[in-house]
């Protein structure tokens, strides 16, 4: 229990002292470069850069889930060994049932769609 106690205090004491010696030995000159919001060279009031379109995010998250599908249906042949093997094939429906119902929904909903 005295090991605890101690290794407790060290790791409680060991970052106030190391946040107190940074905030010591740092040496901080601000100038009005420094304090402007934009201090990597940007003009604040030019025109931003052009929005990027939802439509790549939501075919690369169709594509990270469908990805996940085969991680988690892979191991399908080796669940067949299990004792109940038609407990892994229900659950294997359901996953593929859910991910067909959701592909659908998006292609009626005209999600896929690249141009209008």
């Amino acid at each position: 229990m005295n090991l605890m106690i101690s290794i407790a205090t060290i790791y409680l004491i060991l970052p106030v002292i190391l946040t107190t010696l940074n905030y010591w030995f740092t040496l901080t000159k601000p100038d009005n470069e420094k304090l402007s919001p934009y201090e990597c060279g940007f003009d604040p009031l030019k025109a931003t850069r052009p929005l990027f379109s939802i439509r790549f995010s939501s075919v690369a998250i169709l594509f990270l889930l469908f990805d996940l599908e085969i991680a988690l249906l892979l191991p399908l042949p080796w669940a067949m060994q299990l004792p109940h093997p038609t407990h892994t094939l229900i659950w294997a429906f359901i996953i593929m049932l859910l991910l067909t119902l959701g592909l659908l929904y998006e292609w009626i909903q005209g999600g896929l769609e690249w141009a209008e």
